[in-house]
């Protein structure tokens, strides 16, 4: 019993029979008044010696049918009899009896008072409040919402911190680190060559299939020339590199840097005084924006040998033919509109890939959460500046 507890049970009108175990006062009764309907008279003790006691008067009594407490008659109580009172009447109603009566002695409506309330906010915090569907549905969206947006900012930042190194390290050239790119140039560009080129030649034997099917209906499948050519150089070849690029190349600079993290080397390299953006970032940065318009060369010849094979094999155009017609009907023009997206997506491949292996935590699931982080976004900015790359030079006729 607290100290507020012993005086509380200090009852004025405590009997002088002995109660049980020789202690003064008796336990705690319940009973309805007969005058008064649905209003619970609550006499005697109600401390903890008389627990056991209380129950089972709380047993035998209805009280959630309670209106209306009278508690003149008690002349003692504990924070136990208040919880046996809270539990057999709830805490609100117990507090709405408590204040509605008069005669209570001060220090004992204080006491019930502050149980109440204490089981009240008790109750309120273990019972998960159920939420309707549409406030989930839009706790949701919002979420989301601001997960892109604290994605998108922080790209941003890491964008801006990327060009002013860039920028730094053009005016001083002696902190080119021409090892490292080179190195990640042989990586990123010469080890993606077999799997670039044979993609693309598969997807450019696929569209010439596709094309012939349908043009033959109309007796021109001589366009299937036109189709393959006009498809790869603007937006087959570049696409497909970027999403190969980012599938392969995104996801070793996240788990690379993300390793380096986890194991605290870039807190190593920022304690030997040297820049981890000049160290780690450049020259991936440097290494994809040399490799992937090469690749993306390298995508428009296969894709076009594809469709080549395809012509000279299912629509008797020989080579010589299908590239007379190429050079014929395609200006030169679309062979720029794909190249000049390769720079731009090859750095944000490259920004982002090792943004997220920043954001690695120090575990080996963080740096799994990031590297798969860093492949869905690589691609998703991907397909959205080409959508938009597109939109553009449809509207300015080029």
């Amino acid at each position: 019993m607290t100290k507020a507890d012993s005086r509380v049970g200090e009852g004025a009108g405590a009997s002088p029979t002995g109660g049980p175990h020789g202690q003064a006062g008796w336990p705690g009764e319940l009973g309805w008044d007969a005058s008064a309907p649905g209003r619970l008279v609550v006499r005697g003790d109600w401390t903890l010696v008389h627990h056991a006691w209380l129950r089972a008067q709380l047993d035998r009594v209805q009280a959630e049918n309670v209106a209306s407490l009278a508690l003149q008659g008690l002349t003692a109580i504990d924070t136990a009899g208040a919880a046996l009172l809270v539990q057999a009447v709830g805490p609100e109603k117990l507090a709405r009896c408590v204040e509605a009566e008069a005669g209570l002695d001060s220090a004992r409506r204080a006491l019930l008072l502050a149980v109440a309330s204490a089981a009240a906010d008790a109750a309120e915090a273990t019972t998960p409040r159920r939420e309707g569907t549409m406030r989930e549905l839009l706790g949701r969206i919002g979420r989301a919402a601001e997960v892109v947006w604290a994605h998108a900012v922080s790209l941003l930042g890491f964008i801006g911190l990327t060009l002013q190194a860039l920028a730094a390290a053009a005016v001083r050239p002696r902190r080119w680190r021409i090892t490292a790119t080179v190195a990640q140039i042989e990586q990123t560009g010469l080890d993606a060559v077999p799997i670039i080129a044979l993609l693309t030649f598969m997807v450019g034997a696929v569209v010439a299939f596709l094309g012939a099917t349908v043009l033959r209906d109309f007796g021109a499948t001589l366009y299937t020339v036109d189709l393959v050519g006009f498809a790869f150089l603007r937006e087959f070849a570049v696409l497909l590199t970027a999403i190969l690029m980012a599938g392969r190349t995104a996801s070793a600079f996240t788990a690379q840097i993300g390793s380096m993290k986890a194991n605290e080397e870039v807190d190593a390299i920022r304690a030997l005084g040297l820049d981890p953006v000049n160290l780690l970032v450049l020259p991936r940065v440097m290494a994809l924006l040399i490799s992937l318009p090469l690749l993306t060369f390298l995508a428009m010849l296969t894709g076009i040998a594809g469709g080549m094979a395809v012509c000279a094999i299912s629509l008797d155009i020989p080579p010589a033919m299908f590239l007379g017609i190429l050079r014929e009907h395609l200006d030169l023009r679309h062979f720029f509109v794909g190249m000049v997206k390769a720079p731009v997506f090859a750095f944000i491949i490259a920004v982002i890939g090792c943004l997220e292996g920043f954001k690695v935590a120090g575990s080996a699931q963080s740096v799994g959460e990031h590297t798969t982080s860093s492949v869905v976004q690589c691609i998703f900015m991907v397909i959205l500046l080409d959508a938009l790359a597109a939109l553009f030079f449809m509207e300015m006729g080029w």
